[in-house]
């Protein structure tokens, strides 16, 4: 199927609220109202990444409108983790919308500025219920959110997604905040994360397209907009990783874990591409 086709089937299963229906909810965990939330995340991935869709595309604006919805007095975007804090979900929402034109939308203003409020106090970001050792099984419900405790340390994974909102923003990008935390998600480099969550190594080299949760070319994507440079100790590491790694006909093999197994390759060689021009053109 062409891509044409493709964003046009996306297009045909959004239902008229703006969400995408997500199948086979497991209604113990969240309610299928949050599960739709889910999806319909993965679903504007595809397009506002693969298709570049905008806020000029009605299928953009009203998911939109369905997924602020959710957004809190606070400013957070709630309901993937019940009624807990998800600033990992919450900035991976408010990257795509900033893509998709809403930079001066006041719903992410908001919600970046919660983001800002919900550091650690390393400076970096971890979920919150997981600081208080819930994990994330037990600690999902609708009681009251539970308060992030502030003294255990950052998440690569959490400040990872969190960062990359901050990097695809023109007023936020140059904030000190975001150039120390993008430090600290470089200064776990190929090492384990603090909390139990994908927190193998291997993770680092476990890849996807559009970007999901923290690996070595969603970090060194929002790093470079950040104005890092190949010289830095960390990114220099990274990116010699990719020439070490890559193959006689220029592509690579890379351990893969979302989406098309025949067409992620290609996203992500045109990825690793897009890495070297910012960081060498």
């Amino acid at each position: 199927m062409c891509g044409m086709k493709k964003a046009q089937n996306i297009v045909s299963c959004q239902k008229l609220d703006g969400r995408w229906e997500y199948s086979n909810p497991k209604e113990r965990i969240r309610r299928k109202e949050h599960y739709d939330l889910l999806e319909t995340f993965r679903q504007l991935g595809f397009l506002i990444e693969y298709y570049g869709f905008d806020r000029c595309h009605s299928a953009v604006e009203r998911a939109r409108d369905f997924v602020f919805r959710y957004q809190t007095d606070e400013g957070d975007i709630r309901g993937i983790y019940c009624n807990q804090y998800s600033p990992n979900y919450s900035a991976a929402f408010f990257e795509l919308f900033i893509k998709a034109g809403y930079g001066n939308d006041r719903g992410i203003l908001r919600g970046l500025e919660w983001l800002l409020s919900m550091r650690q106090d390393d400076g970096g970001w971890a979920i919150p219920m997981r600081t208080v050792h819930k994990s994330l099984a037990s600690g999902m419900d609708y009681g009251p959110p539970l308060e992030p405790d502030r003294s255990e340390p950052f998440s690569y994974m959490t400040t990872g997604v969190v960062i990359r909102a901050f990097a695809n923003h023109a007023e936020y990008r140059s904030r000190r905040e975001i150039i120390d935390a993008a430090e600290l998600v470089l200064s776990r480099l190929f090492k384990k994360d603090c909390y139990p969550d994908r927190s193998a190594v291997e993770y680092w080299t476990r890849f996807s397209f559009p970007f999901w949760y923290t690996d070595l070319i969603s970090v060194l994507d929002p790093v470079s907009q950040l104005g890092f440079k190949p010289d830095h100790t960390k990114v220099l590491m990274g990116l010699e990783w990719f020439i070490n790694t890559q193959q006689k006909d220029g592509t690579w093999n890379l351990k893969l874990v979302r989406g098309d197994k025949h067409e992620q390759p290609c996203w992500m060689t045109l990825n690793i591409c897009r890495l070297f021009k910012r960081y060498y053109g």
